[in-house]
């Protein structure tokens, strides 16, 4: 949101009151300080006729200062808040001089606020360096009054209403790069765009986006958190251009600086204090396959899918029940049509005595023509009209004919949705994909929540309700938590998995998709998936076959279409002869490939629960410090420490590649090495172009990579013991130890071994791969 017309002139209507002066310093304890901002005041008479900001400082976290911005505080709070998981073992450390410096250090990050007359700046630097990450220079702390709206009338005269906004510019320096802000599908690095923290259902290919985060990661070494569950604006270096500026409409706004002074280190911090990711269950690493949106759901279609896999020797572990597994018009009753499931307990029992975890399709909203609709209605279960003189449900029709919302702050409505996914998984069902949650109502003179949660805070928050709501009901019936949703907002990471949303079959939505997961990964979310061929449309098998092989090196792996099938046999042999054979080939190699890496994927994704650094990593994440080129790329990725993969987006195969520089950390005289062909090595610091067939991509393991592999797994969840082997691309600078996850508990280190420079193991019988022979 843009107040500024260029440097000099104001917007008409806007009135930027600009804090330039610490009038004093209310208050400071042991834990925190608070601050009375005002005007520039040269007497007196300059305190008359102004607005104040009080300023309350904490440090809710080691590493984590936090500063709250308030101009008028006589609302009530109704909430939502973000649930936050605070430290206070460590307070920080608090000095003033006054009429001088205000000085709050906790950990490694250091808060001075500059008290003397006229003077005000916040100033945030790293300890030991003393280096400056960011504050607040030269009019940069300001509550806005905003006279063009429809409450503003003249002849009202001074008892006018106008909206008012918090604005906080903090400081970019040279060359400084912003990330993250949740899913985006834009531009990796974030600077020069306008940004809404803001979910909506606007597919792939625009600035909208289904999971809005409102925290951002800066290659300068810090993170910012906005504590605003709401509609946050921000303007990265695109109103004004050595800045972000960030407003949020009301009367208070807080933000957190969190302290690096590593990628990873800032996740660090982020997920321990909004909650660590998760861990879903070892079975769903494998293949899933859906019926897709809009075809056929009979039984006898889904077999025969189930049966093509098996008779083409692809592993597959979840089959999903996409929407209309219930009767159209009554999404969501949470019943099975029985036009094409007469005996849908049974049919579960048989899909699990073939081995095939089970997801459905579910979402928050209740249909007119659901036989849960009147129950809800009668029950006030869900989210109502706030402008009727009678009890009235919210309802319209943009998605299923007059639905209502379930109302999660409700705990009776909570528990009521709750009733019915205990049903379904009474009956087998493993999993939900936990749909929509973006279009939600947001005028607090129209809806209304049980709890009198401000409406317009609850449009993003609401998804945080509904997956916290599915995933804590599935723990509570003693299944390990596993979704598959589509919106999130900060916290929602410890409700995994994600889904990248409604992507085109097109190479370019296949590297959006892309860029959406990686700037995902650096808002705290561990876990991700995407539609394998792009959700609209039918791709081309060239795009097919490249998407199969980015898809097996994700964390999650799903088949899903809109109007076609994502099985490889939806290629008629008129038209693209042979092409049946050539992805089965590919998915059926992608899929081993992935089985066999799962004791990999387990350490890495134990990793993520422990520290919050993702499965699938920016290369930023391993590389920022020894290599400053990988801040800009956004075409490949690390897929835990050790394997770097480049998709292929080109029809012909021709794909380019940075390899980075380590930093050292292991012997001078290893390199790069190809997956593939283990011949092949290459150097750092080097751009490389290739033309590979689909039986390849660019699959380089790092230099000095002890990576755990076992090619006798056939089930995701099956032994990762027996047949271990460790792929060694020495020389080994020192010994290293390994870690073994097993799929029995994936929260826990099973086993450990070590393997020595001379590549012999002690712990464990394991078999030693040298990839350099």
């Amino acid at each position: 949101m843009k107040f500024t017309e260029g440097m000099w002139k104001v917007r008409s209507g806007i009135q930027i009151n600009w804090m330039s002066h610490v009038e004093r310093i209310v208050a400071t304890d042991d834990a925190s300080a608070t601050l009375l901002l005002a005007r520039y005041t040269r007497g007196r008479g300059d305190t008359l006729n102004a607005g104040t900001l009080t300023a309350a400082i904490t440090a809710p976290r080691e590493g984590i200062t936090a500063v709250k911005f308030s101009h008028h505080t006589g609302a009530e709070d109704l909430g939502p808040h973000f649930p936050l998981v605070t430290d206070d073992t460590a307070p920080p450390s608090i000095e003033n001089v006054p009429g001088e410096k205000l000085t709050v250090a906790t950990g490694p990050l250091t808060l001075a606020v500059n008290t003397a007359p006229n003077a005000l700046s916040f100033d945030y630097t790293a300890a030991p360096t003393g280096k400056r990450l960011t504050g607040h220079s030269f009019r940069s702390i300001a509550f806005v009054s905003d006279a063009t709206t429809a409450k503003h009338h003249h002849a009202d005269s001074i008892y006018a209403q106008k909206n008012t906004y918090l604005l906080l510019e903090l400081d970019l320096a040279v060359h400084e790069k912003i990330y993250g802000l949740g899913e985006r599908f834009g531009p990796f690095v974030k600077n020069g765009q306008a940004i809404d923290i803001w979910n909506e259902d606007g597919g792939t290919s625009s600035e909208l986006a289904y999971k809005n985060v409102p925290f951002y990661l800066s290659s300068r070494g810090y993170g910012v958190f906005v504590n605003h569950p709401g509609r946050v604006h921000l303007e990265v270096q695109s109103e004004r251009t050595t800045r972000v500026n960030i407003v949020v409409k009301g009367e208070s706004l807080e933000y957190m600086v969190i302290a690096g002074p590593t990628p990873k280190d800032i996740l660090r911090r982020y997920t321990a204090l909004t909650g660590r990711p998760s861990l879903p269950p070892a079975w769903s690493y494998g293949l899933w396959l859906t019926t897709s949106f809009t075809t056929s759901y009979s039984e006898e279609t889904v077999t025969s899918f189930l049966d093509g896999f098996r008779q083409r020797d692809i592993p597959l572990s979840v089959f999903h029940f996409d929407c209309f597994w219930m009767k159209s018009y009554q999404w969501c009753d949470f019943q099975f049509d029985e036009e094409n499931f007469p005996d849908p307990k049974a049919y579960l029992d048989r899909l699990k005595a073939r081995g095939f975890k089970t997801c459905v399709w579910i979402n928050p909203y209740i249909g007119q023509a659901s036989p849960l609709f009147a129950e809800g209605k009668k029950n006030r279960y869900f989210v109502m009209r706030a402008d009727t003189p009678r009890p009235t449900v919210w309802q319209w029709d943009e998605w299923q004919a007059g639905m209502a919302l379930v109302d999660f702050t409700n705990p009776k409505a909570a528990a009521w949705f709750a009733g019915h996914l205990k049903r379904l998984m009474d009956m087998g069902v493993d999993a939900f994909k936990t749909d929509f949650g973006e279009r939600i109502p947001f005028d607090e003179k129209v809806v209304r929540y049980a709890d009198n949660s401000d409406a317009e805070k609850m449009h993003n928050f609401y998804t945080f309700l509904y997956n916290k709501c599915v995933f804590e009901t599935m723990q509570a019936h003693g299944k390990a938590g596993c979704l598959f949703a589509r919106s999130a907002t900060a916290g929602g990471q410890q409700f995994p998995v994600h889904w990248g949303g409604d992507c085109e079959s097109t190479f370019e939505a296949m590297a959006e998709t892309l860029r959406g997961g990686l700037s995902l990964a650096l808002s705290g979310f561990a876990f991700w998936a995407h539609d394998i061929g792009g959700f609209e449309g039918l791709p081309e098998p060239a795009l097919y076959k490249r998407w199969v092989q980015f898809g097996a090196l994700s964390s999650h792996t799903r088949l899903h279409g809109s109007s076609s099938y994502r099985v490889p046999w939806i290629y008629d042999e008129k038209d693209y002869p042979g092409e049946v054979e050539a992805c089965s080939k590919v998915l059926r190699e992608s899929v081993v490939r992935k089985l066999a890496l799962m004791p990999y994927m387990l350490r890495t994704a134990l990793e993520a629960k422990e520290s919050g650094t993702p499965v699938m990593r920016a290369m930023l994440v391993e590389f920022g410090e020894t290599d400053p080129n990988v801040w800009s790329l956004d075409t490949q990725y690390m897929l835990g420490g050790e394997l770097l993969v480049a998709p292929v987006f080109t029809a012909d195969g021709e794909v380019s590649f940075y390899v980075p520089r380590t930093g050292g950390g292991g012997s001078k005289d290893a390199k790069w090495r190809s997956w593939f062909d283990r011949k092949k090595t290459y150097d750092e610091g080097q751009w490389y172009t290739e033309t590979h067939g689909f039986d390849t991509m660019p699959m380089l393991v790092r230099p000095g990579a002890v990576v755990p592999y076992n090619p006798s797994v056939v089930t995701p969840d099956g032994d990762v013991v027996s047949g271990l082997q460790v792929l060694v691309n020495g020389p080994l600078a020192a010994e290293r130890t390994v870690e073994v996850v097993e799929a029995g508990d994936v929260s826990r280190v099973s086993r450990t071994f070590t393997v020595g420079r001379d590549l012999k193991v002690a712990g464990l019988a394991v078999e030693v791969v040298d990839l350099t022979v």
